[in-house]
C-alpha cells in the first residue's frame, strides 16, 4: 500500500482563527469558559435540569452551553454562571510582551 501524503497546515494555536471566525480570541475564550462550566457540572454530578436551576436558565440552554453552541452567551453571562457555580472569576490586565505582535484576550484555566 503506497503512502499518500495529505497536505497539512500549521495551526495558529486558535482553531477559530484557523477557521476565519470573526473575533477568534473571544470565541476561544468563550469556548474555554463554557468547557470549564461543563467540567464543573460534570464534577458535581448535576443533571442539566439541576444545572439550569443553579444558573437561572432553561435546561435546553444548558444543553447548548455544554455542547459549545455559544452564540447566545456573552462573556459576562458565562462569568455569572461561574459565580453561580461558586467560582471566582479573576480578570488580569497586563502589558503585552514585546515578542508578541498584538495584544490578545485569553482564558488561563486553573484547577479548582
Amino acid at each position: 500500500m503506497s503512502e499518500e501524503r495529505i497536505p497539512a497546515e500549521q495551526s495558529s494555536g486558535n482553531v477559530f482563527a484557523d477557521l476565519n471566525v470573526s473575533d477568534p480570541e473571544e470565541a476561544l475564550a468563550k469556548a474555554m469558559l463554557a468547557s470549564r462550566i461543563s467540567d464543573i457540572i460534570t464534577h458535581r454530578h448535576l443533571t442539566q435540569a439541576q444545572a439550569a436551576e443553579i444558573l437561572g436558565i432553561k435546561q435546553p440552554h444548558v444543553s447548548d452551553l455544554v455542547r459549545g453552541r455559544l452564540k447566545h452567551f456573552t462573556m459576562d453571562r458565562l462569568f455569572r454562571f461561574l459565580n453561580a457555580l461558586d467560582r471566582d472569576v479573576q480578570i488580569v490586565i497586563k502589558k503585552k510582551p514585546r515578542s508578541k505582535p498584538a495584544a490578545r484576550t485569553f482564558v488561563v484555566p486553573v484547577q479548582a
